[in-house]
């Protein structure tokens, strides 16, 4: 019965990847000016030609993926759409790249010039995504020549040099590495360069994202490269450590934001749960744990990270997960707070598949089911491909956009791509 309801998710899963990357490979591709639009409605038409630079990393990182992993994806067009991406980032990304602080802009224009800067590092870590994955495809020479040909056409040879150096390194990987070095700089030794002042009134904050992101930063790079495994062998752990602490009230609930020491915030930053960031923090933690056989924190992964949040985020009452809460009961101040968004339920459903493809706990099956169930029945359209991101409560379809300022090709194929992976391995396990 497990063997024939797994083979059933499986085939289900399947299609909708499939359906998911032919809409974003149909709609999005800027054939132009390079790169991809972001703003999609809901049969594809775009609505706002503004290109958000995290979520062309991370649509250059799934392509680049898909392509490298699954065979059904290893298509010319796919590849080319990654090394497309790739270049309109390597091109347009930074804005102050002449100060060598390298920080890339949060949105640019159709043609590439830099519109709004967030004073945040997530532009920049899936930056480091987009390269590290493609320049494990290309071996970096084609996509190089090629960028170099364009700036050889437009700059005389005096500037071409000065680009070469800033925009044009000698590779993607090196590219790659050269932009984390400087997220570890800004985050563990001085972020002047985000242009965010440290105010009196507010203390330096340890946010779960940027530990996690590090730790996801870690895993990519180092994946088959010793050298570069040894070079960040210490930056993993010290995520761990910083993720840790954001387990608080005697080990009941997992906060959002605590201080760098590890100890609750007051007011209502404090107080702030995001259940479906600590599920996509679970199984970060679970993945980590796997490698390196730590089982005590595989433990802490899913008691702490999965079934805390689930407990607590779940709609008892109209099924899903809310976005926030507050742990002490109050009505949370962000907007949205009791909305389903997809990216939580996405999430959701590659933490518990990996918990129970590690334990084969029933119970965490069971929850897989009842996320799966929801999930599919609420946020994928039928009718036009790809999946809504935005319901209320009760369910309904609230925006009906596919694609945003934070919604693009990323957390729906990575789930899907992540949790057939996971099939796959426990249905081998079956035959076994």
């Amino acid at each position: 019965m497990t063997a024939a309801l797994l083979e059933q998710y499986r085939e289900r899963i399947q299609t909708e990847l499939d359906r998911v990357v032919d809409f974003w490979l149909k709609y999005s591709h800027d054939k132009e000016h390079g790169g991809f639009f972001n703003c999609l409605g809901k049969d594809g038409k775009v609505y706002d030609e503004l290109k958000y630079v995290w979520l062309q990393g991370r649509q250059v990182w799934m392509y680049s993926r898909l392509y490298r992993t699954v065979e059904r994806f290893h298509r010319p067009e796919i590849l080319d759409a990654a090394k497309s991406g790739a270049a309109f980032l390597q091109k347009f990304a930074r804005v102050q790249a002449s100060s060598g602080a390298g920080k890339c802009a949060f949105c640019l224009t159709r043609d590439g010039r830099a519109v709004k800067v967030q004073r945040t590092i997530f532009s920049e870590c899936f930056y480091v995504m987009a390269m590290d994955e493609l320049s494990r495809i290309t071996q970096d020479k084609e996509m190089q020549v090629k960028l170099l040909v364009k700036l050889l056409y437009k700059v005389d040879s005096i500037y071409l040099m000065v680009s070469c150096q800033m925009f044009c390194p000698c590779s993607p990987q090196a590219d790659a590495e050269s932009m984390m070095d400087r997220l570890i700089f800004w985050v563990q030794t001085d972020s002047s360069d985000l242009s965010r002042p440290q105010l009196p009134g507010d203390p330096p904050v340890n946010s779960m994202a940027v530990p996690m992101m590090l730790l996801c930063l870690v895993d990519q790079l180092t994946e088959g490269r010793t050298d570069v495994a040894e070079k960040y062998k210490d930056l993993s752990g010290w995520c761990v450590e910083r993720i840790i602490q954001h387990i608080q009230r005697d080990g009941n609930a997992i906060l959002e934001n605590v201080t760098l020491t590890g100890k609750e915030l007051p007011g209502c930053q404090g107080r702030l749960q995001n259940p479906g960031h600590a599920l996509e923090a679970g199984w970060f933690l679970l993945e980590y744990a796997l490698k390196k056989e730590d089982v005590q924190l595989q433990k802490t992964a899913v008691d702490k990270f999965m079934e805390i949040p689930f407990h607590t985020g779940w709609d008892k009452q109209h099924g899903g997960l809310f976005y926030f809460l507050d742990v002490d009961g109050h009505c949370p101040t962000q907007l949205e707070w009791n909305m389903k968004l997809w990216w939580p339920h996405c999430e959701a459903l590659i933490a518990y598949l990996m918990a129970y493809s590690h334990s084969r706990a029933p119970l965490l099956l069971d929850r897989f089911k009842l996320i799966y169930d929801y999930t599919f029945s609420h946020f994928s359209d039928e009718e036009h491909g790809e999946w809504f991101g935005y319901l209320s409560r009760q369910g309904e379809v609230v925006l009906d956009f596919k694609g945003g300022p934070f919604k693009g090709f990323f957390h729906v194929p990575r789930c899907l791509y992540m949790c057939e992976k996971l099939l796959d391995g426990l249905l081998e396990r079956q035959d076994s």
